[in-house]
């Protein structure tokens, strides 16, 4: 009884001795090589006349309204110290999940994202599609907290009923209206393929 008890207590000291080298010693090592692996460049870096971190392979993912699942990727990305809350990317892709099951991509050259109320303004060369319509435009601000969206310069829509053409398009969530206008009080282009 009294061997048993003495094998039991040191297989417990040599176990705990174990968990105590590898919390303190490995871990920190293992958690090391991952966080350089998640984050290829994490620099301090002058933009102008500015500091800011740089960052490569940037994803953003969470819920908005606690049922719409959303997410921000970037190939690079720079976040300025003065102003932490934005993050300006290059090769911008926010992928949404609809509640009616559509699936929302847009892509951008450049953009900025902001964490905090998870509004996104692209610029140059944007796409939006899903699946059905596709959105060419030079500028487009998703404005989650107000939920609209506002489509400008060099607009085009394309989808199987047909092509339309303007300069402004704005886009209410709740509503699912559309305003469509030009600049220049020129009429809008709209073909449609019946």
């Amino acid at each position: 009884m009294k061997n048993n008890r003495k094998i039991t207590q040191f297989t417990l000291i040599s176990i705990g001795v174990v968990l105590i080298f590898a919390t303190y010693f490995l871990y920190p090592r293992f958690n090391e090589k991952i966080v350089k692996k998640s984050i290829i460049k994490d620099e301090a870096a002058q933009i102008g006349n500015e500091k800011s971190n740089v960052f490569e392979n940037v994803e953003y993912k969470g819920f908005y309204n606690t049922d719409t699942l959303f997410s921000v990727r970037s190939e690079s990305a720079h976040i300025l110290i003065d102003t932490p809350d934005l993050i300006y990317m290059n090769k911008m892709k926010v992928t949404i999940g609809m509640d009616d099951g559509r699936i929302i991509i847009i892509t951008s050259n450049k953009g900025t994202y902001n964490k905090v109320t998870y509004d996104c303004f692209f610029e140059n060369n944007v796409k939006a599609s899903d699946g059905e319509t596709v959105i060419f435009s030079d500028n487009l601000d998703l404005l989650a907290s107000k939920d609209f969206a506002t489509i400008y310069n060099d607009v085009l829509i394309t989808n199987e009923n047909g092509s339309l053409v303007a300069d402004k398009i704005d886009y209410n969530f709740e509503t699912k209206y559309y305003k469509v206008s030009m600049y220049n009080n020129e009429k809008v282009k709209v073909k449609l393929i019946r």
